[in-house]
């Protein structure tokens, strides 16, 4: 008889499904989730997928996520799905976007921008460059970024 251990399903919060494998930790970094926190969450890291061969989930409870909140897991994680959960019932559902243009979230790599400059209140400025791959272009030194989890 095989055992297997099955995440049990939330009443009420939000499921972040389809999160690239090996990223979400760094998902519960962006929604300021830390060892601190007193949130209910469940972490799946490298589940089995048909659709990716391996991805992670995050379920977190009683907490539905905020537009800008779900712009910056799509940064990470661009097929991430959303399923916001109400009376254990899925209500919504819905892919990330990407969005054209990213503010305060990643810093730039190049430790001489402007925005990384301590006595230059700048807030980090990127554009979309390319989703496959993920490319991003810092709008005041023009440094190319592809790994965004180094810079969260």
């Amino acid at each position: 008889m095989k055992k297997e251990l099955k995440v049990v399903p939330i009443s009420n919060g939000t499921v972040i499904d389809h999160i690239t494998a090996g990223q979400a930790l760094n998902v519960l970094k962006i929604l300021g989730i830390h060892a601190g926190t007193d949130a209910a969450l469940s972490v799946a890291m490298n589940v089995r997928s048909k659709q990716m061969g391996r991805k992670d989930i995050v379920k977190v409870e009683d907490r539905e996520l905020k537009p800008e909140e779900v712009d910056k897991i799509a940064l990470i994680a661009p097929n991430a799905t959303i399923n916001i959960i109400r009376e254990s019932e899925v209500v919504e559902k819905h892919k990330v976007f990407l969005p054209q243009s990213i503010e305060g979230i990643i810093r730039c790599a190049n430790p001489n921008c402007i925005s990384n400059v301590e006595r230059e209140p700048v807030v980090s400025r990127f554009i979309t460059i390319s989703e496959q791959p993920l490319r991003f272009r810092c709008v005041y030194c023009e440094r190319m970024i592809e790994d965004v989890s180094r810079y969260l």
